[in-house]
């Protein structure tokens, strides 16, 4: 039986390919309203005879964190990517978090293929495979944003727009063909989030989207996979926005790290952002003032944040903010392209989208499993409880 080692984690592989669906931005409410509909058959029966647990995502809720996190089994404060963007001290200047030299561990995808098993990873969004892909040198980690010519021919679907759910389906369809034809021993498949962003949970657009993930889910696991449902951070509707730079006095740069090249769907609004303070000025009474204003949750120091979140301290602010779920937060009025919105503001960021699905098409020991389960655990789960679960059925 294979088995390999990540960060301090021992993997062991079951008799079947491990598949970890991310289903981007997907709040349990997704699911069930789609469940109850009758619309994922796959998912209704794989509630009764697999296993599911409440999860989170870790702080922030945001996509580049979170999917490192599976990646590697670990929380930001493990990997040290703590948004989609940065303030780098050094420069002055905001960075993306996607440059592999960012990420502090191996992944466990280069851990796998370093003991010699198969490993294919897909995500939608052209911004990941740079830094999930980190050490893979055999291995595939492509996008569905630019697939390749083959991987289009093999599917074929025809490449679709980044602002699609087409976009998703491409990523499924991929991970289908690939466990049909090279059958690898990981896969890890990450969608897009432009559904949750413009649809609220049951919906029309909505329910169609979770039809066909159940449909391509079904074909995972008829290809004899293992598979892993689960998502990268929820998703909230915005009812209000706190521009955080007008409320505070003192000289402060605020960085939104849901920024990406992707803001047309969210205008760079999030429920999360860090606050660089001058040199001299007072985190905690900043934190303070900004924890009483209207529709934030929470308001930390660098070093509340780093222990209470398990955030990397030097790569976040000397102020933390955390809004409520109905609320997102932004720099000003002016720094804000609002332009690309044409349905409400939905997004997330803080603890009001930190719950997260996370179900396995195999019985697992619930006891083997932390209290609190996070979406870090997927590879974990779908690897080594499914092995000790097949090894005790022998």
């Amino acid at each position: 039986m294979a088995r390999f080692t990540a960060n301090g984690r021992a993997y062991e592989l079951p008799a079947a390919p491990v598949v970890v669906v991310c289903v981007d931005g997907s709040a349990p409410a997704y699911h069930q309203a789609a469940v109850a509909a009758g619309l994922m058959p796959w998912l209704e029966r794989t509630l009764r005879t697999g296993t599911s647990w409440p999860a989170h995502c870790a702080m922030p809720a945001l996509t580049n964190p979170n999917n490192c996190g599976i990646a590697t089994g670990l929380p930001a404060s493990g990997h040290g990517i703590s948004g989609n963007t940065w303030l780098d001290t050094e420069t002055g200047e905001e960075r993306p978090m996607g440059d592999p030299a960012s990420l502090r561990v191996p992944t466990l995808f280069a851990a796998a293929e370093g003991a010699g098993l198969d490993v294919a990873v897909v995500t939608a969004k052209d911004k990941l495979p740079r830094i999930l892909g980190a050490g893979l040198s055999t291995g595939t980690c492509v996008s569905a944003e630019r697939a390749p010519a083959a991987l289009l021919a093999a599917t074929g679907l025809p490449q679709p727009e980044v602002y699609s759910a087409e976009l998703s389906a491409l990523v499924l369809a991929a991970g289908c063909v690939l466990l049909e034809t090279r059958r690898p021993d990981l896969v890890y498949l990450s969608l897009s989030d432009y559904v949750q962003h413009k649809h609220a949970p049951g919906t029309p657009a909505a329910q169609d989207f979770y039809a066909v993930l159940d449909r391509w889910c079904a074909r995972l696991e008829d290809a004899g996979a293992v598979v892993v449902l689960t998502a990268d951070h929820g998703m909230s509707a915005k009812e209000r926005i706190v521009y955080l730079e007008d409320e505070i006095v003192e000289p402060a740069h605020v960085v939104l790290p849901i920024t990406d090249p992707y803001v047309a769907h969210h205008g760079a609004l999030g429920s999360y952002a860090v606050v660089h303070l001058a040199d001299g000025e007072d985190a905690a009474g900043v934190a303070a003032r900004v924890a009483r204003l209207p529709g934030v949750e929470l308001a930390l120091t660098r070093q509340e944040a780093a222990d209470r979140l398990s955030l990397p301290a030097d790569r976040i602010g000397d102020v933390v903010v955390l809004a409520h779920a109905d609320t997102a937060l932004g720099r000003t009025p002016q720094a804000h392209d609002l332009s690309g919105l044409d349905a409400p503001l939905r997004s997330h960021g803080a603890l009001g989208e930190q719950d997260v699905p996370f179900v396995v098409n195999r019985r697992v020991e619930r006891s083997a499993v932390p209290a609190q389960v996070h979406n870090y655990d997927a590879f974990w789960v779908g690897t080594t409880l499914v092995a000790q679960a097949e090894a005790t059925l022998r």
